[in-house]
């Protein structure tokens, strides 16, 4: 009789970034940047913070435009035991996540959904794919809405099985 155990490692889902939206969020990035930046070099203002505050904050701009491009290069999966990214950074334990909240006014990324921890977590960022602060890691942005909610689906369907 062959094992009927479910595999720890099997991956569940999986939540890839939308190309379409990925390159959209990066494009706005990368011209508000180039805007700020422009507009402090071709018109400068006749104060210096002024100046230094639009090259700053376009520099800023400029920056996550390159983050969040290459944070969006991999998608995220889900196994029965772990939710982490493509390259192996633990995101949440399924073990550890108390709730999935995905309502409407879930304090969440576009298209995505909250999870609520028993323990925090290291805080970290992808833009555009998920960020973790405290107990609650966030997952969305620029990654398909119908992945996310499936996903989503089998978290709760995790959740309501361990009991």
């Amino acid at each position: 009789m062959p094992d009927q155990t479910p595999d720890a490692t099997a991956v569940l889902a999986e939540l890839r970034p939308s190309p379409p939206r990925r390159v959209v969020g990066v494009t706005i990035l990368a011209l508000l940047g180039s805007a700020l930046v422009y507009l402090a070099l071709a018109f400068p203002p006749d104060a210096l913070g002024w100046t230094v505050f639009l090259l700053g904050f376009g520099a800023v701009a400029l920056w996550l435009a390159v983050r969040m491009w290459q944070s969006t290069a991999q998608g995220l999966v889900l196994t029965r035991e772990v939710l982490r990214d493509q390259a192996g950074r633990e995101l949440a334990r399924v073990d550890q996540i108390r709730a999935v909240n995905r309502g409407v006014f879930a304090f969440k990324p576009a298209g995505g959904f909250t999870l609520s921890l028993t323990q925090g977590g290291p805080r970290g960022w992808a833009p555009g794919l998920w960020w973790r602060l405290g107990r609650s890691v966030g997952v969305g942005g620029v990654t398909h809405r119908h992945e996310a909610r499936y996903m989503a689906e089998v978290l709760d369907a995790l959740i309501k099985a361990r009991g």
